[in-house]
């Protein structure tokens, strides 16, 4: 049994032939959960919770299209889970939990792309890493992640370590790891689970989300997991499991959580 909860689909079309390419994928590759996590800035009734000049120029959607696309899927027993991922802004939980109780999504995902103006993960921002302290920004990274995991809006963390995606990594690992522990002691605590990420094979990483250690402390002190292949194009749906998979098992996991309309169900993978 498998997962695969954090996709795409906005290099397409939110029509039902282009998510039918997607989950014909997860079905060939034996992806048992399967589910559309589409970008919560790209849609109008998000405005209010974060709003910058590259997030506006992204902004072309309308969350009653995004509903319809699943009510018409599920019409034809196409088996796709209802999803957001959502970036977490500090300070605006009473939106963003408003947003996500607004709609019936099978799970959410809350993922950190942004401190304040920088956009950690984004091309255009990339020059930016050379600016600013690296420190200062893994810092205010998993001060982000410890928030999320405090405010328990949502089910997935996605991308755990998404921070170090050009490679930019502290010498410190003293200092890496205690920004783990105090990460992965907040999700502990709350009802948040892990995604080991593939995507990360397919950036400038050339590694799984999360880092092995950050993994092992996750399940040390108990965290779940999921798997996830952040597809952003149906041929990325499963993409590189088998390292994803070997991983998990190598560090101690024999179950994933499930979703299905807010409900959780751990199975054996």
């Amino acid at each position: 049994m498998l997962t695969d909860y954090h996709n795409h689909l906005e290099r397409g079309t939110l029509s039902l032939d282009y998510l039918t390419q997607f989950t014909n994928a997860a079905v060939e590759r034996g992806i048992n959960h399967f589910g559309i996590s589409e970008h919560a800035y790209h849609f109008y009734q998000t405005k209010s919770i974060l709003s910058n000049p590259w997030i506006e120029e992204r902004r072309i959607y309308d969350m009653k299209d995004y509903v319809n696309l699943f009510y018409d899927a599920w019409n034809q027993n196409i088996d796709v889970k209802m999803s957001i991922e959502m970036d977490y802004t500090t300070g605006k939980h009473e939106e963003m939990n408003e947003f996500i109780k607004s709609y019936e999504f099978d799970y959410c995902i809350g993922s950190i792309h942004w401190i304040d103006d920088f956009g950690i993960d984004l091309a255009e921002f990339k020059t930016e890493w050379e600016r600013r302290d690296l420190y200062t920004i893994y810092r205010r990274y998993y001060d982000q992640v410890e928030s999320l995991a405090q405010s328990n809006l949502f089910d997935i963390v996605g991308h755990l370590d998404l921070v170090k995606i050009f490679n930019y990594v502290p010498k410190d690992e003293e200092f890496l790891l205690e920004q783990y522990d105090r990460a992965t002691t907040a999700l502990a605590n709350s009802k948040t689970c892990v995604e080991i990420s593939t995507a990360g094979l397919r950036k400038q990483t050339k590694s799984l989300y999360p880092d092995r250690k950050l993994l092992e402390m996750c399940y040390t002190k108990g965290v779940p997991i999921v798997f996830s292949s952040d597809a952003h194009v149906p041929e990325h749906v499963g993409a590189d499991y088998d390292q994803a998979i070997k991983l998990a098992r190598q560090v101690g996991y024999t179950t994933i959580m499930t979703f299905s309309k807010g409900e959780r169900k751990e199975i054996r993978f």
